[in-house]
């Protein structure tokens, strides 16, 4: 089934074009999905793309949405300002 280019991940710039591409390479779980294609690891950290791209992957492999999980998610969770990092209290 070909469709029309369409974003998924606007954080780092991932289309469902290419998580098909990345589902037909083998990439059967979100995990591996988002290490292939890097949705999920932008800004965001997966708050705006991973529902979407979990309900693709439910498409194209037949698995239930419920059944894929979620992503792991690494530290910090939250943006953090860099002066923060660099030490300033303020």
């Amino acid at each position: 089934m070909t469709t029309d280019k369409c974003m998924v991940c606007t954080c780092e710039d991932v289309n469902d074009i290419e998580l098909r591409e990345a589902i037909a390479r083998g990439c059967r779980d979100l995990e591996s999905l988002k290490r292939y294609t890097g949705f999920g690891t932008g800004p965001c950290q997966g708050k705006a793309c991973v529902t979407l791209a979990r309900r693709l992957l439910s498409e194209v492999t037949g698995e239930s949405v419920e059944a894929l999980g979620a992503i792991t998610y690494r530290p910090p969770v939250q943006p953090v300002p860099l002066r923060f990092l660099a030490g300033d209290e303020e």
